[in-house]
């Protein structure tokens, strides 16, 4: 079995699915992360104007976490950072594609449609008709996770709202998300912000809770075909 994460922003894999992912490469599953953005251009004027050096560091620190949740590979891609909307939908339709055409995973997990950040949207979007159910598609599972500081901050306002279906016991693989959300220094965030380690150990003990577990990742089931 191989599972795709698709995300849109270095760390979002992580904050996502980084311990459902470390788990399922545990268990021997073919764990693959692709990143379509680059993540930091946003915080500068024109894009022009962001530092070389800073989206290369951003780069290396995916590969570090990637490295630590055990995934297989990473792709890593230059979409405009906040700016995904800007570009036709069928050209970040095309990349998923081919990372399936070339992965040929059983499950994907990417953003919920309902996320306040704007690339998350259009990728959720990208996934969804790149993983259209016509004959021959390998992908049997389609899975939307949240993102702090992204979904949560929407409050509501934005459809569908994230509400879990699916939660995945990540008691033995919390500690190495956060280890992991710890490669990414540019992104990560002091208590009470929801990056931070300690609210994200508070939001997988509330998943947790729900289910019935120490702790856990919830995902929000969009398809399956079994």
């Amino acid at each position: 079995m191989s599972v795709l994460v698709v995300a849109a922003h270095p760390d979002d894999e992580v904050l996502g699915c980084g311990g459902t992912l470390a788990r399922l490469a545990r268990e021997g599953k073919e764990c693959f992360i692709a990143i379509l953005g680059e993540g930091i251009t946003s915080r500068y004027g024109p894009r022009e104007d962001a530092n070389p050096e800073t989206v290369a560091a951003l780069r290396t620190d995916s590969r570090r976490a990637a490295d630590l949740l055990g995934a297989k590979d990473l792709f890593q891609y230059d979409l405009p950072d906040n700016r995904f909307d800007t570009l036709p939908l069928l050209e970040v339709i095309k990349i998923v594609e081919g990372l399936i055409e070339r992965v040929r995973p059983e499950s994907v997990y990417t953003h919920h449609g309902g996320d306040l950040n704007v690339d998350h949207r259009v990728l959720h979007r990208a996934v969804l008709t790149a993983t259209r159910p016509l004959p021959g598609q390998v992908v049997r599972r389609v899975y939307a996770f949240e993102v702090p500081s992204s979904t949560e901050w929407s409050f509501g306002q934005l459809a569908p709202v994230f509400q879990p279906n699916v939660f995945v016991d990540i008691a033995a693989t919390l500690e190495t998300k956060i280890r992991a959300m710890q490669c990414y220094e540019s992104e990560s965030r002091e208590f009470p912000h929801s990056r931070s380690p300690e609210s994200l150990r508070a939001i997988a003990q509330r998943w947790g809770s729900v289910a019935g577990l120490q702790a856990a990742e919830a995902f929000v089931l969009i398809r399956a075909i079994e």
